[in-house]
This record gives structure tokens, sequence and C-alpha cells, in this order.
């Protein structure tokens, strides 16, 4: 018998986080603890409003699985049971974390997949003035490969001020449906000029089809218009890469296959996250092995952390310790 337990976390952030959609102050996840035998598994998901998800509705989902999961519903069995969101993430990686410290193998051995290297990970700067991002950005100046949240209106002058404060930067844009149509060809040029190299999420999941008309010199990534492997036939034409979240696909089971499949149509393959903790960028890190790009930069954000958090070193984030997850 499984013994489920479900628990609400509160961080505070080491700064105000703003995307084009609203700031934050605190990191608001959920925690799921599965006990058996005297083994421990955990994962940790981040509720989302943007796909109508609160803490209170991801606790539901998860309370309405209570009987299967404590009764050992398999991973499997879990994705036919929950649909793709936080609420599954939480559980299946927990099944994964648990499987792990039962049988006494790395969540990799599980998986087949070869002993994780560290990754690079890219660090998010949110949006702000452009004075202000690029003092960010200059504190940041270690970082080989910057985030720069946009907002729409003064973008492109936001990236030209932390271009000139940090000239040798990577940068990378997450638009966060944030631009409109009529004008995203001429955004995507003065970014390429500005040796921007890759754009998340230009326009509206709803409106992304104008991308299909446009020529774009810089690489698109579906974020919001892609969440597993079912959204992967609908960017096709239209982004040439797709960010990876488990908070979106469901957990590391469909992440993985989600990957594959979009390894098979020729995408290129971003893994992402929530602002979360070290414990929900742990199966990630998994996930991310040979990403073109890395975005975990989530515990990095935060005042405080998990007990044994992942080891960060610069902008490498290391796998995680067994302690930790998997």
């Amino acid at each position: 018998m499984t013994h489920l337990n479900i628990a609400r976390l509160s961080r505070r952030l080491r700064q105000v986080f703003t995307i084009s959609r609203g700031s934050k102050t605190h990191a608001e996840t959920i925690v799921v603890t599965l006990t058996r035998d005297g083994f421990v598994g955990r994962g940790e998901c981040v509720p989302y409003a943007r796909y109508g998800e609160d803490l209170d509705t991801v606790t539901a989902q998860i309370e309405a699985c209570r009987s299967d999961i404590e009764n050992g519903i398999d991973r499997p069995s879990l994705m036919a049971r929950m649909p793709a969101g936080a609420a599954r993430n939480a559980v299946d990686c927990a099944l994964w974390d648990l499987e792990a410290k039962i049988s006494g193998r790395r969540a990799n051995q599980l998986a087949g997949l070869p002993d994780p290297e560290p990754v690079l990970t890219a660090y998010t700067l949110s949006v702000d003035s452009p004075e202000a991002m690029a003092v960010a950005a200059r504190q940041a100046a270690d970082r080989p490969l910057l985030k720069l949240k946009a907002g729409g209106e003064g973008d492109l002058e936001r990236v030209a001020a932390v271009r000139e404060a940090v000239p040798e930067a990577r940068l990378i844009v997450d638009a966060n449906e944030a631009w409109e149509a009529n004008t995203v060809q001429q955004k995507l040029a003065a970014l390429a000029s500005l040796g921007v190299e890759m754009v998340e999420q230009p326009l509206p999941a709803a409106d992304d089809g104008a991308l299909r008309e446009v020529e774009s010199p810089i690489c698109l990534c579906a974020d919001e218009s892609f969440h597993d492997g079912s959204s992967l036939s609908a960017v096709v034409g239209k982004y040439e890469m797709v960010n990876i979240k488990l908070d979106k696909t469901g957990g590391l089971t469909e992440a993985l296959a989600a990957i594959r499949a979009a390894r098979e149509l020729e995408l290129k393959v971003m893994v992402g996250c929530m602002v979360a903790g070290s414990l929900a960028m742990a199966p990630a890190v998994l996930a991310a092995q040979g990403a073109e790009i890395v975005d975990l930069d989530g515990p990095l954000l935060l005042a405080e952390d998990d007990a044994t958090p992942l080891t960060y070193s610069g902008s490498f984030v290391q796998p995680p310790a067994k302690d930790l997850w998997g």
C-alpha cells in the first residue's frame, strides 16, 4: 500500500518576477510525497493560471485519483487516468522517484538512458525598463546565455539595451504571446540584427497560424502553443523548436516521449521550467540531456530552496543527487 501526501509550498523570490501577463513575488507549488514500505518518492509541480490551473484545482485533481495512487498505480496507467498538466506531473515524478528508491537504480537507468551530464542553463531577466534590464544583464554578465522576458511595446529597446550592456552574451527572447501579427516580421528582423538566437511564442497560441507566412531569420520556439506529444502536429510549419516543460507534458514520462516524437519530426528541443525549486527541476535535468536550449534556472530565482538543492556551477546545473530525486 502506498501513502499519498499533498503539500503546498510558498517560497519567496529574490526579486519581483515579471512577464507580459503579470508579476509575482512568490513561487507557489505543490509537492506530492509517496511512501511505500519505508521508501519515499517526491514530485513537485507548479499550477499555472494560463492553463486554468491553481492550487485548489490541482490538489482536487490529485485527490480524485487518491485511491488509484494509493493502490499502486503505475506510470503508464497514470497517463491514462489523469490528463496532462501540473497535477499529473507531480504524481508522475513522485512515481519515478519512488521506483528509483525501491529498486536502488537511478531514474535514468529506469528510463534506459545514459548517466546525465551537467547542462548549461539560460538565466532569465524579467520584463522591466531598458535601463533596469541593462543593469540586471551586467549583474549577470558571467552567465553566457540570457533569456529576456518581453512585454510587447518597447521590446526592441529592451533587447538593444541588454545587448549593449553584455555584447558577448548569447540572447534568447520570450514574448509570452505579447506580440501582434502585423509587427512580428519587423520585430524578428530587428532582433536578428541584435544577435538574438531564438524567440519563444511571439504570438498568442490562438493566433499563431500567421507564423506560417512569416520568414523568420530567427529560430521560433512554441511554448504556449505546445503542451505534449499530441500538440506536435499543430506546431510543424510554424515553429522550429518546442519548449518541453514537465508541468505541461504532465510529467517526465510524457516529456521523454514528446522529445522522441519531436526529434522524429526534425524539431529542435528546448527544456524549460516554471518558477519553482530544485525538486521540480531535478527530473527536467534528465529530459534536458541533448536539448539545444535548456532553461532550468528556477532555483536561481528563489530566495529559499529545498534542503538538498540542485548544484549550480556557474550556469551549469548538475544532475540531481539521489537524496533530492531519482
